[in-house]
C-alpha cells in the first residue's frame, strides 16, 4: 500500500506539474492541452484516492500549483509568436501525451462524480453516527471508482452472497492535527490513530438486533479474517437495519432488544475485526433472512444529516 500511495499520491502528482512548469509545449495546441491534460489527471487522482494518507488537503495544494503554473506560463508564452501546432517530432510526442491524459483523467473524473449521484436503491436518512471530532470518507458513493464494496454486488461470486449487505457501505478514517490521520504514516498501536475511541451515537431510534463487544483491537496491520465485522452493533430503525462494525473491545454495553433513542451512545471506534488500520464501517440493509448470514440483507444507500457521502467528504461530528 504504501508504495502506491508514494506512486499515484505524491510522485505522478509532482511529475506532472513538474512536466507542465519544465516542458510546456512551445506551441499553442500544445499547451493547451498539456494544461488540460495534466489538470484531469490531477483532478481525477484528487476524487478516485483515498487522502486519509498522507493528508486531505494535499489535493488542493496540488490544484493550486497546477493553476499557478497554468497562469505563471501562459503570461510568458504569450510574450512570443507561438505557431498552433508542434514543428517537430517531439512535439507531436508531447501533444500525443497530452491527449491521452486528457481521455484517462477525463474518464476516472468523471466516473468519480457519477459516483455521487444516488443507485438504484432505497436511501435510508439517518442523523450523524459521531460524536465531536472531524471525520473523512474513505470509501462511499455508488460506483467501484470511489466505493470498493461495490464488489460485493457481484451475487456470482459465492464469498460475496454473505456480504451483500454491505455493498454501499461507509468507511470513515478520523482528520486529526493538520489533517493526519495518524500520528506517523502507519502506527501500530491503533491508539495513535485520529478515529480510534471516537464515540459513536445512535443514529436513529430502533431496537439492537445484534451486538459485540469483546473482541480484542489489533495492532495494524493485523486482523481478524474470520470474525470480520468484530466488536458490532446491528440497529433496526424501521425496516432497515444500520450496521456499525470494527468498533473498539469492551466499548459497547448493548444487548439484542434493548431500545435506544436517536443520540444515545453506542460505543467507540476501534480495530477489531477484518480492520487494517482503526474506522468505522457503517451501512444500511434489509434485515438479512433467517438463519442466513448477519449482513447478507438487500443492501440500501446511507444519507447522512441529508448528505450522500462519497469518497474524499468529510463529515464533522456531532457537539453538544
Amino acid at each position: 500500500m504504501t508504495a502506491m500511495v508514494i506512486g499515484f499520491q505524491v510522485l505522478l502528482p509532482l511529475a506532472l506539474l513538474a512536466w507542465l512548469f519544465f516542458l510546456p509545449a512551445r506551441n499553442g495546441a500544445g499547451f493547451i492541452l498539456q494544461a488540460a491534460g495534466t489538470g484531469a489527471m490531477l483532478f481525477a487522482l484528487a476524487r478516485i484516492a483515498q487522502w486519509a494518507v498522507p493528508v486531505w488537503w494535499l489535493p488542493w495544494l496540488y490544484g493550486a500549483l497546477w493553476l499557478g503554473i497554468v497562469v505563471f506560463r501562459t503570461v510568458g508564452l504569450r510574450r512570443g509568436d507561438l505557431p498552433l501546432w508542434p514543428g517537430i517530432a517531439w512535439g507531436w510526442t508531447g501533444l500525443a501525451l497530452a491527449v491521452l491524459l486528457c481521455a484517462v483523467g477525463g474518464w476516472f473524473g468523471t466516473r468519480a462524480l457519477m459516483g455521487r449521484s444516488l443507485p438504484p436503491v432505497e436511501v435510508v436518512d439517518i442523523a450523524n453516527p459521531f460524536g465531536p471530532g472531524r471525520y473523512l470518507v474513505g470509501n462511499g458513493g455508488s460506483n467501484a471508482v470511489v466505493n470498493a464494496h461495490l464488489k460485493t454486488l457481484d451475487s456470482s461470486v459465492e464469498r460475496f452472497r454473505s456480504w451483500r449487505g454491505q455493498s454501499y457501505a461507509l468507511d470513515f478514517f478520523g482528520v486529526g492535527p493538520f489533517g493526519l490521520r495518524a500520528d506517523g504514516w502507519q502506527p501500530a498501536d491503533p491508539s495513535a490513530y485520529a478515529i480510534f475511541g471516537a464515540e459513536l451515537r445512535a443514529p436513529c431510534a430502533g431496537t439492537v438486533v445484534a451486538a459485540e463487544g469483546s473482541m480484542p483491537d489489533f495492532q495494524v496491520p493485523e486482523q481478524d479474517p474470520v470474525n470480520r465485522l468484530g466488536n458490532h452493533v446491528i440497529l433496526r430503525c424501521g425496516e432497515a437495519e444500520i450496521v456499525f462494525a470494527h468498533m473498539r473491545n469492551a466499548s459497547v454495553s448493548l444487548a439484542p432488544g434493548d431500545i435506544v433513542a436517536e443520540g444515545d451512545h453506542l460505543g467507540e471506534v476501534g480495530n477489531s475485526g477484518a480492520s487494517t488500520e482503526p474506522h468505522l464501517h457503517i451501512h444500511a440493509q434489509r434485515p438479512a433472512a433467517e438463519g442466513a448470514p448477519p449482513v447478507s440483507g438487500e443492501p440500501l444507500a446511507l444519507r447522512i444529516e441529508g448528505r450522500y457521502l462519497v469518497r474524499g467528504d468529510r463529515l464533522t461530528g456531532r457537539v453538544e
